[in-house]
């Protein structure tokens, strides 16, 4: 398993090796005092056109207020030469401040599973409050509207959807957990789950309980479990070809 390993992160490398943090601008989101840092990647193309709109939510170990460490892992892949020739759009990467979270969750003991907290995290109250300013100010495609996250990020993806269920065309949610009970309520959204057969930090089988939650809700989700990987399964998600293929195909 480790040439599987090496080799993921061969291939993700020689993709970054295109990619450079400096066609993320900086920005910074102000609302009612409370700010959230974010970078920013825009297609070079006709601003007139309407754009897909990607957010992609770090784990925790990027969190911080340099407005730099968010780009460590994964959203890297989307500013590739090959992807934005192929894929033109509009990402965001914000940055969760230190001792915050994406989600606002409990551990659930007797579901083994996460239930939903009445109000959102502060980050999430302003990611949100950022994307629908997006939505007004800049040439983004409302029916195309995607989330991912890996780790915290991906527990703040299925935090996000479940909240605002009505919001995003579709979600990868990496190595996360979010609340099952609530899986008839995201089952329209189209959504492709990647976890570690052996992930040490989340459990698989918080990935497993949501994918089979919403099988039985009516949906038809993704699901990619890679054998013998730990924590890292992102290397896997984002550098997979036919992920990005299926998720700009996607449109409410």
């Amino acid at each position: 398993m480790k040439s599987l390993l090496a080799f993921l992160v061969c291939v993700t490398a020689a993709g970054l090796a295109q990619a450079q943090p400096s066609r993320f601008s900086r920005e910074i989101y102000v609302e009612k005092g409370d700010t959230l840092s974010y970078r920013m990647l825009f297609p070079d193309a006709n601003r007139q056109r309407r754009y897909p709109l990607v957010v992609f939510l770090h784990g925790s170990g990027e969190r911080g207020n340099d407005n730099d460490a968010q780009l460590k892992w994964g959203v890297m892949n989307f500013a590739t030469d090959q992807n934005m020739l192929a894929h033109p759009a509009i990402v965001i990467a914000p940055q969760c401040p230190e001792r915050q979270t994406w989600s606002s969750v409990t551990p659930d003991k007797n579901r083994e599973g996460m239930t939903l907290n009445a109000e959102p995290s502060k980050p999430m109250r302003l990611l949100i409050g950022l994307i629908r300013q997006l939505e007004t100010k800049m040439p983004v495609d409302t029916n195309r509207i995607y989330i991912t996250g890996l780790s915290m990020g991906g527990y703040g993806t299925y935090d996000g959807l479940e909240r605002y269920p009505d919001l995003f065309a579709a979600a990868v949610p990496v190595c996360g957990a979010g609340d099952t009970s609530r899986a008839a309520s995201i089952a329209h959204v189209p959504m492709w789950i990647y976890t570690g057969a052996e992930d040490p930090a989340v459990n698989a089988s918080y990935s497993l309980a949501m994918f089979e939650a919403l099988t039985h809700a009516g949906a038809h989700p993704g699901f990619t479990q890679y054998p013998e990987v730990g924590h890292f399964s992102w290397l896997g998600a984002y550098s997979d070809p036919l992920m990005i293929e299926w998720l700009f195909r996607q449109h409410k």
